[in-house]
Parts: C-alpha cells; sequence; structure tokens
C-alpha cells in the first residue's frame, strides 16, 4: 500500500476548532476519514515549529491521497503536504531501471 507523509498547519480557525476538541477528537476524524479510503495511520504527532501536525499513512492508491488532500484543503482549516514515501526496496528497483534521459546542452 502507498505511503505518505503528511505534514499539516492549522489555520486559526482551525486551531480553534482544535482548541474545542482536543487532539484525541482530531485523531479520531483522521482515523475516520482515512479508513474510510481503505487506509490506515501509522503515526500522528503534534509537533510545533513549522509544521502543526505530521502523519505517516497508508492508501489503497495515490488517487485515494489525492481525494484526502483536496477535501481538507477546501475545508480551509489546514494548509497542508503530503510526500509520497518509498521502501529501500522500491528505491533499489528503481536504481536498476534504465532511463533513456538527455541532460539539456548535451
Amino acid at each position: 500500500m502507498p505511503k505518505f507523509l503528511i505534514q499539516a498547519t492549522y489555520t486559526p480557525e482551525g486551531t480553534q476548532g482544535l482548541l474545542r476538541e482536543g487532539a484525541s477528537g482530531r485523531r479520531a476524524a483522521v482515523d475516520q476519514v482515512v479508513s474510510g479510503l481503505g487506509g490506515t495511520v501509522e503515526a500522528m504527532y503534534f509537533a510545533f515549529g513549522q509544521d502543526d501536525i505530521v502523519l505517516i499513512v497508508d492508501f489503497p492508491d495515490p488517487v485515494s491521497m489525492a481525494a484526502v488532500s483536496l477535501t481538507v484543503k477546501a475545508s480551509g482549516a489546514l494548509h497542508t503536504r503530503a510526500t509520497p514515501l518509498l521502501t529501500l526496496e522500491q528505491i533499489d528497483e528503481a536504481a536498476r531501471r534504465q532511463v533513456g534521459f538527455r541532460p539539456p546542452g548535451e
């Protein structure tokens, strides 16, 4: 199952919601959204600094991740970015593949 790193920052409105619900309430909401699309939450941490929340999630496909991303961003409560995560084995496989590429100017 594809794995993604999600990093998010709450807007002021989203922070107010977090203060009302607490971290447990947000975890329950995240679990519901992710499992509703056939995924799982591997880890969820709150942070401070550039990001307010960091998650590692598994989804059946990248389209499911895109659907969640669009819906969350449309809410206006969070600014998010998702990064696909690859295993060591996937990178080994990628390194073995031949790619016909010519850099510009060569």
